[in-house]
């Protein structure tokens, strides 16, 4: 293959899973029907502008695959959106809810606009006509495709989706299960918003927990004193960096756009984050080291980088000059094909996105089966697992005659509320994902990292549920 060819986005992902695929046992037609993209949905309608002018607008919603209902998948208003990067994204979908053991086939949405140019009142014309589309076509429902925030949208536009789909759907029950990532108001879950960057935190530390694959790295066991930097401070980046820093690890560099900051002794994550929300950068914090490009944060000495930003910032020109010896991908897609081959190479572990990242896609589904079961997590329990604890301690003391300190006792009668069991859900899931793949890739030599192995462990649980269901009607 010529240096000069180049991929789409969903050949790009064709081409890991075919990779992946030589390690399973799947018939050749099985595969195939895995990586097909079931129904391409492509939808044009006129906007009346607030300046009286007419514009049409493009927009899409692919239904990847159909091995587990409802399909599910974010909603993104971007000028890049193109049905080849919606499939592509709703193909990693599948795969990354398959190997959370989140039970939701793939799918993706997208509408071909940058939010920046529109009012607020034309964004929403946008998105409920674009919801009416969906409904029309039966593609959005809490049994059929669940959206949920992506690029350029948010808790706002989720309210107006959730409010489309059930004033057309009257006396439906279930209605606010047709999309996730609403306000907690309109049926949403606490603990949403930093659910990306902490599953992002429990994925690593269950891999530096494992005795055999730091001895590998040449890193002692655990999270405590690791040295991290984190590329990105949006949503995901800040969470991850202050999720690490309360862990016991020392946050050494931090980087934005506008540049990249450095500290060997630790920066305080939430100072930094104040800082450049009252200056506009992360760049002159007092204490820390301004570095002269924002990409030099990806090439320090540390143990463990996390690019939480865009898509292909390593590629096979930097990765020769990573000096991490663990990669989290946080972002989508922030390591390249050619970088994977370097960090094989190097003896690098790039722990992958399409499940370090999966912790949004864990808490929508958390929040999913609260709008099926109609009531919020926590409280059924929370009083009566109080209110146990009580008397247990109340005995434990009377028995032993010593009183049990202040701080000891908040933690131990405290009852789990929605936050409290979400944070727990998703901690199980990030640790029985990681064990899982690792499990895979200790399993056969011949997989070349985790990647593949992420790849294998999707494979063969969607081909699992296709051979099961039988393919054909």
């Amino acid at each position: 293959m010529s240096a000069h060819q180049t991929y789409s986005f969903f050949q790009s992902v064709e081409k890991s899973f075919n990779k992946a695929a030589k390690f399973t046992k799947w018939d050749q037609g099985i595969l195939e029907q895995i990586k097909a993209c079931n129904n391409i949905l492509q939808i044009r309608f006129p906007l009346k502008r607030d300046n009286g002018t007419i514009e049409v607008i493009e927009a899409y919603r692919v239904q990847h695959s159909h091995h587990k209902t409802p399909c599910k998948g974010g909603i993104r208003f971007s000028n890049e959106v193109n049905q080849d990067e919606v499939m592509a994204l709703a193909a990693l979908m599948t795969y990354k809810c398959a190997i959370v053991n989140v039970p939701f086939g793939g799918g993706k949405g997208g509408i071909k606009i940058n939010p920046k140019n529109y009012s607020v009142y034309e964004l929403e014309k946008i998105t409920r006509r674009y919801t009416s589309e969906l409904v029309k076509k039966k593609f959005i429902g809490p049994g059929l495709d669940v959206p949920a925030p992506d690029y350029g949208t948010g808790e706002r536009e989720m309210a107006w989706i959730v409010d489309t789909y059930a004033s057309l759907n009257p006396g439906e029950i279930d209605a606010a299960g047709c999309v996730t990532g609403k306000p907690v108001t309109q049926g949403g879950v606490r603990g949403r918003k930093e659910a990306t960057g902490l599953g992002v935190f429990f994925g690593i530390r269950e891999v530096c927990n494992m005795e055999e694959v730091m001895k590998g790295l040449g890193l002692t066991v655990g999270i405590k004193d690791k040295k991290v930097v984190v590329q990105g401070l949006g949503n995901v980046g800040y969470h991850a960096a202050k999720f690490f820093s309360e862990g016991g690890a020392k946050v050494i560099g931090l980087a934005e756009f506008e540049g990249a900051i450095t500290n060997p002794n630790g920066l305080d994550v939430e100072a930094v984050f104040q800082h450049r929300k009252s200056t506009g950068s992360i760049l002159n914090f007092p204490g820390a080291t301004n570095l002269a490009k924002n990409t030099d944060a990806l090439e320090m000495e540390c143990d463990i980088l996390i690019p939480a930003a865009l898509e292909n910032v390593i590629n096979g020109e930097n990765a020769p000059r990573v000096k991490a010896k663990i990669v989290g991908e946080a972002a989508n897609g922030p390591c390249t094909p050619e970088a994977d081959e370097v960090f094989i190479k190097k003896g690098i572990l790039c722990v992958p996105d399409m499940y370090l990242n999966a912790g949004g896609v864990t808490v929508s589904y958390f929040e999913w089966l609260k709008n099926l079961s109609h009531v919020r997590y926590g409280r059924m329990e929370k009083r009566f697992t109080e209110n146990l604890n009580y008397s247990i301690l109340e005995q434990v003391e009377a028995l032993t005659g010593k009183t049990v300190s202040e701080s000891a006792r908040k933690i131990i009668l405290n009852g789990p509320g929605e936050v409290e069991l979400v944070h727990s859900g998703l901690e199980e899931t990030m640790i029985a994902a990681t064990r899982e793949i690792m499990e895979i890739w200790k399993g056969n030599k011949d997989i070349p990292d985790m990647r593949t192995a992420a790849y294998v462990s999707a494979i063969d649980k969607v081909g699992t549920a296709y051979a099961q269901l039988g393919i054909f009607p």
